[in-house]
């Protein structure tokens, strides 16, 4: 969607943050070969505004981490310090703490996010 202006049409705020995202995706999940354990420490154009290290193993550290890689990171700094199982594991909470540009961007290019998200959702 497009506001039109006089001279030009000017992209909406949305479409523009989803399209800055989308180029930062990794090819596939599987690429996603972060660790799974122990101390992150996310370079400082990553992490610009304040802390650094990160334990993988508290879950209120390793979700400030990947919300802060998902948001800032580029595409190898997603391959990196993203890890495949535990984004999906911990997606259903994940998702509701990230933009919705980006959860967008994710969901659509991977599927499975989305599978996991109702899979969890649904009462057994």
């Amino acid at each position: 969607m497009t506001v039109q202006s006089s001279s030009f049409p000017v992209p909406n705020a949305f479409e523009v943050l989803r399209a800055q995202y989308a180029k930062r995706l990794p090819a596939q999940l599987e690429d996603l070969t972060g660790p799974a354990c122990g101390t992150v420490d996310l370079p400082l154009h990553v992490a610009w505004s304040g802390r650094r290290s990160y334990g993988l193993e508290q879950t209120r550290s390793r979700m400030s981490m990947y919300r802060i890689v998902l948001a800032e990171g580029q595409r190898q700094d997603l391959i990196d310090f993203l890890n495949r199982d535990l984004l999906i594991a911990q997606w259903p909470v994940l998702r509701t703490l990230i933009s919705r540009p980006i959860r967008d961007v994710w969901e659509s290019a991977f599927p499975a996010l989305t599978t996991v998200t109702v899979a969890t959702a649904t009462p057994t």
